[in-house]
């Protein structure tokens, strides 16, 4: 019979040393944002991304009993990407308008130095 410790896994190098499923880079923090946030059962996360269920309750178990360091990670995480979504800026916005671009970036969106000749 397994345990929770034959589930889940933390491997310094393999996704940031983060918990996960063993034998995947499925972190417990996928799982849990999957089912708490997007509302998915077990049985779709697991059917998803060919998981067993016992994989999933095994990182759902890991994720209540680790709860705060887990949901602090995901914080962390989307302050990350939500700092870097505002440096950079989709390229793709710019091509479709949605983006207004600066007079003062050229045609790769690097900024540049515009000087006026008169």
């Amino acid at each position: 019979m397994k345990s929770l410790d034959d589930h889940i896994e933390i491997t310094p190098g393999i996704c940031s040393g983060k918990p996960r499923i063993a034998g995947h880079r499925i972190t417990v923090a996928h799982i849990a944002i999957w089912h708490e946030r997007m509302g998915k059962c077990a049985d779709e996360i697991a059917t998803e991304y060919d998981l067993t269920l016992t994989d999933v309750y095994a990182a759902l178990a890991y994720y209540f009993d680790h709860r705060e360091e887990i949901d602090q990670s995901i914080q962390e995480s989307e302050e990350f990407a939500k700092a870097l979504r505002q440096k950079t800026p989709s390229r793709l916005g710019f091509m479709a308008g949605q983006i207004e671009v600066p007079d003062d970036f050229d045609s790769m969106g690097n900024a540049e130095k515009i000087t006026k000749h008169g």
